[in-house]
């Protein structure tokens, strides 16, 4: 089941729409020891109602390049600091999209398939709980939160959509 609509994920609010989700299609090559290839696709039993809280965000192309110094936004529910809970509501923040040397103490960071997200000279960043957020360049989806530090500080590590582009058409064909 997913949740579309949603602001406040505690209170039930008039936008929510709860769709049944009836497959799941993980990225063939999903590493998870290594967060490698971070990315799943979900066919929901019913297409959801366009509203103003639900609507569509325009994928990249599949050979896309978003230079580093970019400001992008992200958002999630996730926890602002270490010893936070979550938030009820949604977040957002703006990020740089850094150069990929900013993300070289991640042993398994590959910036073929993934971007490194925001300033390490900066305290905000995605964190515990934003995992699977979107990261939004001049309102296009080039990716999605994946991981970061234990201690909230950036950068943080994100898929890189455009990397995936041609599974993603390749899934949306078949299905």
């Amino acid at each position: 089941m997913v949740t579309l609509g949603a602001h406040n994920i505690q209170k039930k609010e008039d936008t929510w729409q709860k769709l049944e989700v009836i497959k799941q299609f993980p990225y063939p090559k999903y590493d998870d020891s290594a967060f490698l290839h971070d990315i799943m696709l979900l066919k929901l039993k019913e297409k959801a109602n366009l509203t103003l809280a639900v609507g569509t965000l325009p994928l990249p192309p599949q050979f896309n390049v978003i230079p580093p110094g970019r400001m992008c936004r992200v958002a999630g529910w996730g926890r602002t600091q270490v010893n936070e809970p979550g938030s009820d509501t949604l977040r957002e923040v703006k990020q740089r999209l850094m150069n990929p040397q900013a993300c070289r103490h991640y042993r398994t960071f590959d910036h073929n398939f993934q971007l490194c997200v925001g300033n390490p000279r900066k305290t905000k960043s995605a964190f515990e709980g934003d995992s699977g957020g979107p990261l939004l360049c001049a309102g296009v989806a080039q990716g999605i939160i994946s991981y970061g530090r234990k201690n909230a500080k950036p950068p943080a590590v994100f898929t890189r959509i455009s990397h995936y582009r041609p599974w993603i058409n390749e899934v949306l064909k078949q299905n």
